[in-house]
């Protein structure tokens, strides 16, 4: 089964809830967004690729069906604004 983020009190739970190691993988992550981004590369093509590299990585790890439940589980928690920037900082 896939290890997802249990959950966590609002209004932001993807961000709350990271681990320390989740925590360093996002900085460096984030490193590389940024040097990305200031070396041109359109954020939108940046976000696919990183999307299509992730569920890759998943896939690789847990099997097609595993990813593919907990994609299930992306509409609803995109609507409730976990992944909302704004959301994230406040």
């Amino acid at each position: 089964m896939l290890n997802a983020c249990a959950p966590c009190p609002s209004p932001s739970p993807a961000i709350r809830c990271l681990t320390t190691s989740k925590q360093a993988a996002l900085s460096y992550l984030n490193e590389a967004w940024a040097e990305a981004r200031h070396d041109g590369v359109d954020g939108d093509c940046l976000a696919q690729a990183s999307l299509f590299a992730a569920l890759a990585e998943l896939v690789g790890t847990y099997g097609e069906d595993a990813v593919a439940k907990f994609v299930e589980g992306l509409p609803a928690r995109v609507r409730n604004g976990e992944f909302s920037l704004s959301l994230a900082k406040q």
